[in-house]
């Protein structure tokens, strides 16, 4: 069982990651998990099974990014951005044990999208460290 997810705390993220996709345009998607690729949390647009196979890929192109980080000496990943064909995927560590996946279209505004994220690494945080504390 993930800590993280346990009760119904978890569906106190929800709203914020609602909030982020109602109002930056072109984010179609957003979730939030734990640094094994457990969904915490999803926005409403993203089904369970969508929610659950982001978090699982997102988990994995993080891993990545951060073994080449640390196989190249170029540091800690902080963000990474996969291009696709109709989409952007826009990874991002929230905290030590946890992660942010967006999905857009790919007429977003990629320096917005990085802004809105880290306004929202700063609010998921302060949830996350106090819910760690509390278990």
């Amino acid at each position: 069982m993930n800590p993280l997810r346990a009760g119904s705390g978890a569906r106190d993220l929800d709203w914020l990651l609602n909030d982020l996709i109602g109002r930056m345009p072109g984010a179609t998607g957003v979730a939030l998990l734990s640094a094994d690729g457990l969904l915490i949390s999803r926005s409403s647009s993203l089904s369970r099974d969508n929610g659950d196979h982001l978090a699982a890929v997102a988990s994995a192109f993080q891993s990545l990014a951060k073994g080449a980080g640390q196989q190249f000496g170029g540091g800690a990943a902080r963000q990474t951005i996969v291009e696709l064909e109709t989409a952007f995927l826009v990874i991002t560590s929230a905290g030590r044990s946890a992660c942010l996946a967006l999905l857009t279209t790919v007429d977003i505004d990629l320096e917005l999208a990085a802004y809105e994220l880290k306004l929202l690494v700063k609010q998921v945080g302060i949830y996350l460290s106090a819910r760690m504390r509390s278990l």
